[in-house]
C-alpha cells in the first residue's frame, strides 16, 4: 500500500478571523477599562489562548493613545512555575558553568546579567519605560521606544496553588524585582498600558484573594449558528464547501458532541475535519452522501478514545 501525502494545511491564525460574542467583548473592555487581568475559562479548544492574540491584534490597530504589540507576550504555565518565572529567568547552572570554564581560563568571570532574561509580565514591564530600565541588570533586548503589551497567562490552573497568590501584588502594582541583583526593582511606565489575559481549564480552584482582582468570564461552547460563522470565518472566502455542506457536517459534529463518552470534539477539530473534506473534495452535501465511509476514515481527526468511536461509529453506517 502506497502512502498519499498531500501537502500541509495552514495551521496559522488569522486573529482577525476570531469571533468575539457580544459577552466575551464586553468581559475585554471591562478588564481593560479597570487595569485588571481578564481570568477565562471554557472547555479546551473554546479559543482561550487566542483570544490574547485577538485583543493584541485589535489594541495594535489603533496606536493614537498607546502603542500596542500586535502579538501578546506568552507565559505558558507548568506544574513546576513559581512565581519569580512569569518575570524573568536566571539560569544558574550556566552561569555556575560559565563561571568555572573561565576560572580555569585565567578569563574575567562572567556577569550576572548575562543569565537574566525577563519573561512576559517583567518584559512587558521593562517595554513600558526602556530608558528607565538599567539594561546592565539583564540581557533582554527592549528598544528605545515605550510599548503597550498583550499578556497572556496560559493554563494558570496548572501552577502550584501558591503560585496566584505570589503574584498578586506585582500584578496589581506592575512592578517587581530581581532578586539576583540586589533586588534590583522594575515598575512600569504611566504612558503606556498592559492588559493581562489568563487561561484556566479549571484543573483545581483558584483562592480567593486572586478571584477578586480579576474579571471573570466563562467561555460558552459554540451554538449552531456561531459554529457556521467560526466555520466561515477560519476557512475564508476561498473555500469551495457548500453552505449545505458545512450545515450537515455541523450537524454531525453536534450529535457526535452528544453521544461522546469520554472527550467531546472542541471547535478547532471541527475546522481540522472540513479542512480534510475540501482535501477530499467533498464539496456540497451531495458528494457526501455519495462519500460517507470518507467521514469514519476521517474520524480521528475527532475521536481520541476508543470508548468515543464506539459510541459513535454507527451514526456513519
Amino acid at each position: 500500500m502506497k502512502l498519499r501525502i498531500s501537502k500541509p494545511l495552514a495551521k496559522d491564525f488569522d486573529p482577525e478571523k476570531y469571533i468575539l460574542d457580544e459577552g466575551l467583548q464586553q468581559a475585554v473592555e471591562v478588564a481593560i477599562a479597570l487595569d485588571q487581568p481578564l481570568l477565562l475559562t471554557g472547555e479546551p479548544g473554546t479559543g482561550k489562548t487566542r483570544l490574547a492574540y485577538k485583543v493584541a491584534y485589535e489594541l495594535a490597530k489603533d496606536q493614537s493613545a498607546y502603542h500596542f504589540d500586535p502579538k501578546p507576550l506568552a507565559f505558558y504555565t507548568k506544574t513546576t512555575s513559581s512565581a519569580r518565572d512569569l518575570f524573568y529567568m536566571y539560569d544558574a547552572l550556566a552561569h555556575f558553568q560559565a563561571a568555572n570554564i573561565r576560572q580555569e581560563a585565567g578569563a574575567k568571570t562572567p556577569q550576572t546579567a548575562d543569565f537574566i532574561d525577563l519573561q512576559a509580565l517583567g518584559k512587558a514591564i521593562a517595554l513600558t519605560d526602556p530608558e528607565a530600565a538599567d539594561r546592565s541588570k539583564f540581557r533582554t533586548r527592549l528598544g528605545d521606544h515605550p510599548k503597550s503589551s498583550v499578556v497572556l497567562i496560559d493554563e494558570i490552573d496548572k501552577a502550584p496553588r501558591d503560585f496566584p497568590n505570589d503574584i498578586l501584588n506585582e500584578i496589581e502594582n506592575l512592578e517587581f524585582q530581581i532578586k539576583e541583583q540586589d533586588n534590583y526593582s522594575l515598575k512600569a511606565g504611566k504612558k503606556e498600558r498592559i492588559a493581562v489575559v489568563m487561561t484556566s481549564n479549571s484543573e483545581k480552584n483558584l483562592p480567593e484573594p486572586f478571584l477578586r482582582r480579576c474579571v471573570f468570564y466563562h467561555i460558552p461552547f459554540p451554538g449552531a449558528d456561531q459554529l457556521m460563522a467560526i466555520a466561515k470565518a477560519q476557512l475564508g472566502s476561498e473555500t469551495q464547501l457548500a453552505e449545505d455542506l458545512l450545515a450537515g457536517i455541523i450537524a454531525y459534529f453536534e450529535e457526535i458532541r452528544r453521544k461522546s463518552v469520554r472527550k467531546k470534539p472542541a471547535t478547532a477539530e471541527l475546522i481540522s475535519w472540513l479542512r480534510i473534506l475540501e482535501l477530499e473534495e467533498i464539496f456540497t452535501a451531495a458528494d457526501l452522501q455519495k462519500n460517507k465511509p470518507r467521514l469514519v476514515d476521517n474520524l480521528s481527526v475527532l475521536i481520541k478514545t476508543k470508548e468515543d468511536y464506539d459510541a459513535i461509529v454507527g451514526m456513519f453506517q
